[in-house]
């Protein structure tokens, strides 16, 4: 069993703590040299009132879709060059926002946005399915990350063999054409059968080989398990339901099905490094209290009925590190209100060691097929009602698009409203790590702070002291300036300043104070 919600609290409030975000400046100029004393550990902190405008902890990212170029790269064919630069681009913008992680579709339909000799690359790269793009992404995509502070979550479908349904099309040595058995036509698509184990295992099989040889933070499912519902449709899986189904009802094996493949991947993905962290975005509506008396008082799809999605069960199980719904309704919405599912999804996980994410609709802010997204502050307030929420630990937008576009400019006064500070990750004690030894060494040359790397640490915190020498940097995050992944910062202006390491977890190591100068 995972570590329980309580405990996790307790540790937040214990451990003196930072926030991700990645500052730009130019190299300082020389100035005049700081105090030959040796810098000494900052003396604890002393209790503050929590400043619920500045989090200490919450989980800030955004979708980066690659199937059928909606995000990444904008288009098949781009040089190397270009699919870097657009990258950066997203990157900078989110870290301009205070964003703190990155969800990268690396695997939309059984292919590969990285080097693979398990599936053919994507086509989505160079415009041709299983055609080498000349270069291994990933590496880049997760570094870059890094560099601005942020996790790096790989994000999976895990059945969607093709966008076509026809197999003597797929390149040489896509899985699907090796095993034709193990797919269904739905659709005009073509999908693996969730009810075959050997799926399972190749699933399984694909995101062990990414979790063993990229330095990813986070394995991800979206929403996409059995096919969304198509009229007159059928997903014909009776063959693998006469041979595995025991007896079962067919919705219930079905749902079997989805939950084994879920607690196999959880399995490995830890076994394989206790750090990685594994989670799914659900379909915002489990049920309908229509459907079940658990449910939500809602009246659209149900997941658990339509997809065979039983995030319940996951809950339950412990077979997730966090739950992500896709809550892409606004609030007064009639078959789905936004306040509703927000309540629900934190009873659902109230009491697990679970965490809870919310997925927002950037996408739909200014779509005139709704009143309430023609207004700019429509989304800003639903984060304002997360953060009411003592189970939600932050939010991740789709996608990265609207993250540039910034519909409405509704993403900037979010930002300013709520992102004022950067805000350290919510912590995962069951997945590990400790805290790194202080910075040593640290020392300022005017306003350039420097310090010795910390063995095992990512990145390191900057605090601000403010005038009246009250350190909150273990309550929230107002004094919180930046989080560096160099041994260096410079700062605005002169002051007192307190660095912290941080390990890839962000656990926080004690603080040492450093003075800097006027340049």
């Amino acid at each position: 069993m995972r570590t329980a919600r309580p405990l996790l609290a307790a540790t937040a409030l214990a451990i003196a703590t930072t926030s991700a975000a990645y500052v730009w400046g130019p190299d300082a100029k020389p100035g005049k040299a700081a105090s030959a004393k040796k810098p000494a550990a900052a003396a604890p902190a002393a209790a503050c009132k929590p400043d619920a405008r500045y989090p200490k902890r919450e989980l800030r990212g955004v979708w980066i879709a690659t199937t059928t170029n909606l995000d990444w790269p904008s288009k098949a064919g781009l040089s190397k060059a270009k699919q870097q630069a657009e990258y950066v681009k997203i990157l900078d913008s989110a870290a301009k926002r205070n964003l703190n992680a990155v969800f990268v579709q690396v695997r939309p339909a059984s292919d590969a946005l990285y080097k693979s000799s398990l599936e053919p690359w994507s086509r989505y790269l160079t415009g041709t399915a299983g055609k080498d793009p000349g270069w291994d992404p990933l590496p880049f995509l997760i570094d870059e990350a890094h560099k601005r502070g942020m996790e790096f979550h790989a994000w999976f479908n895990p059945y969607r063999a093709s966008y076509s349904d026809d197999i003597a099309k797929l390149p040489a040595g896509h899985p699907a054409k090796k095993h034709p058995g193990w797919t269904v036509k739905y659709g005009g698509r073509l999908y693996y059968n969730p009810g075959l184990p050997a799926v399972r295992d190749h699933v399984t099989k694909v995101i062990t080989d990414v979790v063993g040889r990229y330095d990813v933070d986070g394995v991800h499912f979206d929403d996409y398990f059995y096919p969304y519902p198509e009229a007159g449709a059928t997903f014909d899986d009776a063959a693998a339901f006469k041979k595995y189904g025991k007896g079962q009802k067919l919705a219930d094996w079905r749902r079997s099905n989805v939950n084994k493949l879920v607690e196999q991947v959880d399995q490995a993905v830890h076994r394989t490094k206790n750090h990685v962290k594994f989670g799914i975005s659900p379909f915002g509506i489990w049920r309908n209290t229509s459907n079940d008396p658990r449910g939500s008082k809602t009246s659209g799809m149900s997941a658990y009925d339509s997809i065979y999605a039983d995030a319940r069960a996951w809950i339950k199980a412990g077979t997730v590190d966090y739950v992500l719904p896709q809550l892409y309704w606004p609030r007064g919405h009639k078959a789905a209100d936004y306040r509703t599912l927000v309540r629900w999804w934190s009873d659902a996980v109230k009491g697990s060691d679970v965490q809870l994410y919310i997925g927002q609709g950037l996408y739909r802010v200014g779509s005139k097929d709704d009143r309430a997204w023609t207004k700019p502050g429509e989304l800003a307030a639903q984060i304002g009602l997360n953060r009411d929420s003592k189970e939600i630990d932050g939010a991740v937008y789709f996608s990265a698009k609207q993250l540039l576009t910034n519909p409405l400019g509704a993403m900037d006064r979010l930002a300013k409203t709520y992102y004022g500070r950067p805000a350290l990750l919510p912590l995962m004690e069951e997945r590990g790590g400790k805290a790194p030894a202080m910075p040593a060494g640290a020392k300022a040359d005017g306003t350039r702070l420097s310090w010795k790397p910390s063995d095992g640490a990512r990145s390191y915190a900057i605090y601000q002291v403010p005038k009246s020498g009250k350190d909150c940097r273990t309550t929230d995050a107002r004094n919180l300036v930046a989080v560096v992944s160099d041994p260096s910062y410079t700062v605005k202006s002169p002051g007192t300043y307190l660095v912290t390491a941080l390990d890839r977890l962000h656990n926080e190591s004690k603080a040492v104070k450093v003075k800097a100068d006027a340049p």
